[in-house]
């Protein structure tokens, strides 16, 4: 079956399966993907999946729906079309391209291929010297400590790249440790965290150390070291 990749601002959200005939994108919790956006329509869009095809239909969105930038009422999905909704885009995988991919994936695990590999002359050989590359950036360690609620004064580290606080159906946000620093981004929830008491909107918001986050009522002290 076909996959949708739902990401926002480059960060991967989830994987979501084509397993059902139709499957209804929008705001509102009835829908199969809800995506808790004020850009998104209560009932945005749907997907219907006949054997090996996908066609996505926009359901009189007030912000329409793209499709690899262009705005769409009926369209036949192909592999790697990118569907924009607001914020959020859903890149869609074929069934056959998913195969592909995973049995690929299978067989250089085992140290097979698909292909024969080519024979290779002294031609075909060169010398390569190696140039001397930058490392990169060290990710950088958080620490968060909870300062209200009945665990206040606990603290933890953040020992993985993602990790998701709040709470599920109130408002949910998710921390990302990148080279680049440290990003909080808005996944669900009608109203945006507040980072030193002001929102941070929709867009991935760098988080530096000391910061106060707030999230679903309750206060966050983030300290961030290199």
């Amino acid at each position: 079956m076909g996959r949708l990749i739902l990401s926002m601002d480059g960060l991967v959200l989830k994987e979501i399966p084509l397993n059902k005939e139709n499957l209804t994108i929008g705001r509102r919790p009835s829908n199969d993907i809800q995506i808790d956006n004020l850009a998104i329509s209560g009932e945005h869009a749907r997907i219907v999946t006949i054997l090996d095809d996908s066609f996505l239909e926009d359901l009189n969105s007030t912000n329409g729906t793209l499709v690899n930038g262009q705005a769409i009422t009926r369209h036949v999905l192909k592999n790697n079309d990118v569907i924009e909704l607001g914020k959020y885009k859903l890149k869609f995988m074929s069934e056959a391209a998913v195969g592909e991919f995973d049995n690929t994936a299978q067989l250089r695990a085992a140290g097979l291929s698909t292909e024969p590999e080519p024979e290779r002359t002294f031609a075909d050989t060169q010398i390569m010297i190696p140039r001397p590359v930058a490392p990169p950036p060290p990710i950088p360690r958080v620490t968060i400590r909870l300062l209200n609620g009945p665990n206040a004064g606990k603290a933890m580290e953040l020992a993985k790249l993602l990790t998701t606080l709040g709470k599920p159906g109130v408002q949910v946000a998710v921390v990302s440790r990148r080279s680049e620093g440290v990003f909080l981004t808005h996944v669900e929830g009608a109203t945006f965290p507040t980072v030193n008491n002001s929102e941070i909107g929709g867009e991935a918001f760098l988080l530096r150390d000391k910061d106060i986050v707030e999230i679903a009522g309750i206060r966050i002290e983030v300290r961030v070291k290199a």
